[in-house]
This record gives C-alpha cells, sequence and structure tokens, in this order.
C-alpha cells in the first residue's frame, strides 16, 4: 500500500469586531488567528488482508482515510504507513524491533508475546469467529477427525490455525496430549497454501477465505471449528454437511465453538504511552468503519478485498457473515474476549508451546493502558452499544463486561 498523507491545515478562528465612532456603529474588517498547528505523525499498522474480518474493515479505513480524518480531530496530522503481512508472525518481528506501531494479532501470538514480557498492549478486536476448516483433497480417503490419527498434517505453526486445530483434536479425539494422535505437523507459511493441501501432507486447516477460493481446484473440507461438519465428511455424526458434532458440547468456549477465535488490535506501548489520542483516533477510524460495513450487504463488502480473497460476493458473504465485527456491529473487547487469551495460554502450556499458562492478572494488565482511552472513544461516539449489548447471553457468541470495567472482572484460574 502507498502511504497516504493528509495535508496539513489549520483551524482558523475569525474573530469580528465592531467599533462605534461619532455615534455610528461601524464594522471592522475580520481577521484570522491560528489556533495552533497540528502536531505530524507517522503511524505504522500492519493488516491481513488475506484473513477475515480486518480486511474490509481496514480497506475502508484506507479508502476513506479515516484514520487521517479522526486523527485531526485529535490534534494531529496523521501519515499512515499501511502494510500487508501474510501472517502474525512477521507482525511480531516488526514490533519486537520496534519497527511497527499497531497490528493485528490473534490469540496464539498475543499470548507469545505477554508470556515473553514484549511491551504491547490489547486494544479493540480486528476480527473473530473465524471459521478454520479441516481440509483434504478430492478422493482422499480421510473423511472425519478420527482419519487424522498418524497422518501429517499441514498448519501454520504458531498461529491461531494451530490452535484451532490441536483444541478440535483434543475434543473430538478425547486426547490429553497431542501426541497421543501420532499426527505429524508441518508448517504451512500462508493460509493460501495451506488450503492447496500440497503434496506431502494428509490434510491441512486453514481458514474459510483461503478454503472457498481453493475449492475450484480439488480442496474439500470435512469439519469446522465452529462444531459442524463440511460437504466431505463422512463419519460417526452422519455424512455431508451442517451436521454438530458432539463433542463441540464439551468444549469450554461453546457456543463460539471448539475455539474462542478473537483477533486484537495490539499497540506498541511506546505509542500509547507518547501520543495517547492518536490511538484513540485510530480506535474512533477503526469503529466508524465497522458502522459502516455492519450497515451494507454483506457481498458489497467482500468485494472491497476482491483482490485479496479472490471471492465473489456470494461466497466472500459468508466470510463477512461469520465474523464478530459485523454481527455484533462494534468492536469494542468484553471480559470474553480476553478471556480467549487466558485459554489459550492454557492448552498452548500444555502442549509446550510456552512454558506456563497466563494468569488472569497477566491479561487484564494487558488493558491497564489502554482500556481508558477504549471507553474515550466509546464515549465519543453518539450510535453505540447500550450496557445491556456487551452481556447478552442470547447471542451466538460469548461476550461479557466491556474492558473498561474490568476491575468488574471475575477472577478466571
Amino acid at each position: 500500500m502507498n502511504d497516504t498523507t493528509l495535508l496539513a491545515s489549520r483551524r482558523q478562528l475569525i474573530l469580528g469586531g465592531a467599533a462605534v465612532a461619532a455615534g455610528a456603529s461601524l464594522a471592522m474588517p475580520a481577521f484570522v488567528r491560528a489556533q495552533g498547528s497540528r502536531r505530524p505523525l507517522k503511524v505504522s499498522v500492519g493488516r491481513i488482508p488475506w484473513a477475515a474480518g480486518n480486511s474490509p474493515m481496514t480497506q475502508y479505513m484506507i479508502n476513506n482515510k479515516l484514520l487521517e480524518k479522526r486523527g485531526a480531530e485529535q490534534g494531529y496530522d496523521i501519515t499512515v504507513d499501511w502494510r500487508e503481512y501474510p501472517t502474525a508472525l512477521p507482525m511480531v518481528e516488526a514490533m519486537v524491533g520496534n519497527n511497527l506501531d499497531i497490528g493485528m494479532w490473534g490469540n496464539t501470538p498475543i499470548t507469545r508475546g505477554l508470556a515473553s514480557g514484549l511491551p504491547i498492549s490489547l486494544l479493540v478486536l480486528g476480527e473473530g469467529h473465524l471459521r478454520f476448516l479441516i481440509t483434504t483433497r478430492k478422493g482422499s480417503p480421510v473423511r472425519n477427525l478420527q482419519d487424522l490419527k498418524g497422518k501429517t498434517v499441514g498448519v501454520s505453526l504458531g498461529g491461531d490455525p494451530q490452535s484451532a486445530l490441536f483444541q478440535m483434536l483434543r475434543i473430538e479425539l478425547g486426547a490429553e496430549d497431542i501426541k497421543e494422535t501420532g499426527i505429524r505437523f508441518v508448517n504451512m507459511p500462508t493460509h493460501a497454501q495451506a488450503a492447496s493441501v500440497p503434496t506431502g501432507v494428509d490434510a491441512t486447516c486453514t481458514i474459510y477465505p483461503a478454503f472457498l477460493a481453493a475449492q475450484a481446484a480439488g480442496t474439500v473440507a470435512i469439519a469446522n471449528s465452529f462444531g459442524f461438519t463440511e460437504d466431505y465428511y463422512d463419519g460417526p455424526a452422519g455424512k455431508g454437511a451442517g451436521l454438530q458434532l458432539a463433542s463441540v458440547k464439551k468444549s469450554p468456549f461453546f457456543p463460539d465453538g471448539y475455539y474462542l477465535h478473537r483477533s486484537f488490535w495490539i499497540g506498541r506501548n511506546g505509542l500509547i504511552e507518547q501520543h495517547p489520542q492518536a490511538v484513540v483516533a485510530f480506535l474512533l477510524a477503526q469503529q466508524d468503519a465497522v458502522t459502516a460495513l455492519s450497515a451494507m450487504d454483506a457481498g458489497a463488502v467482500s468485494q472491497l478485498v476482491k483482490e485479496y480473497w479472490k471471492l465473489d460476493a456470494t461466497d466472500g458473504a459468508k466470510v463477512v457473515k461469520d465474523d464478530v465485527l459485523f454481527s455484533r456491529g462494534w468492536a469494542w473487547p468484553t471480559e470474553s474476549d480476553a478471556r480467549a487469551v487466558l485459554e489459550t495460554s492454557k492448552f498452548m502450556a500444555d502442549n509446550k508451546v510456552i512454558q506456563k499458562p497466563l494468569q488472569w492478572a497477566q491479561v487484564k494488565d494487558s488493558f491497564a493502558r489502554t482500556a481508558p482511552l477504549i471507553k474515550q472513544a466509546y464515549d465519543k461516539l453518539g450510535a453505540r452499544p447500550g450496557e445491556s449489548e456487551f452481556t447478552r447471553t442470547d447471542a451466538a457468541d460469548l461476550r461479557g463486561k466491556p474492558v473498561w470495567q474490568i476491575n468488574q472482572w471475575a477472577e478466571r484460574t
């Protein structure tokens, strides 16, 4: 993406004066006075346009210069350096090198970052409730999750696809230790590569947009992380798509599914501490985009990023409708959204990916710098969800108290 630049401008206060001379009221010429120049600031933002909800949302922000506009309201002339990444892992490296201000990461890299003491804070949701699928090639003998035992499976190691896959396998196969499955895991560097089910693997775990784009080349799916079968499934639950796998009800994340997927925008602490109002501008701009896109036709939303997803409006709408950003219509994080990070850390520790699980206090502390800014952005918007929206229990996604009520969150073990 090319850098976008908002030309510096000064607010002018037009003052009128009047003088009385010789008993008559005479209007004096108006004059202007500069109110003070805005602070120039370059902000680097990492996006994953091949993923899900963050893709059209950030594209809308770019097309309409929303961050620049909200920045001007907060006293900044912001130049945005939008950067595209295939996954979150290169973003982590950039932020470790102090070379990225804001990025969107899933539960897994967030957990690693917090566990290692990386100077980052959580902001708001970038996307969520992404559908991860177990895929294979047409004609494959792999028709259900039991068939994966002893096979070779490709997945993005260290990312959310791995965490989603491991949760599905542990719960559906009843494996306390993933080694019990006898599965050999092979790294897939990109979602598109995973969706192609390359030679050398029996199956893969990939994300919905990549799978839909790969169907024409012979990729088929057997099950998804929401706990339902896909078209190629044939097993204990029956045959075909749309059958609920009984084991999903054992998941601590039900009704979200086997895996509580939430990707957060992550901020570098240095930016948050030095330019808090620029962060508020980002929060406002993202919510502007979420509000606008939630009101649009889902197929039309998907076509904003057709060059990345390679999907027509019909298939693209499926991805948009899955995303929690657009089903909610808002991106403000809740207690259960934060819980996704905590729970991910538990099974990452069980599988020796990290040394020990995070404590609930660590997750809450990751919002310490940002919760007041998130509340400030929430308060600035006229159209915003009421308090009851956050704690609804009849929704298809897990919610809870908003982040600015963090001290009221129940302790989690």
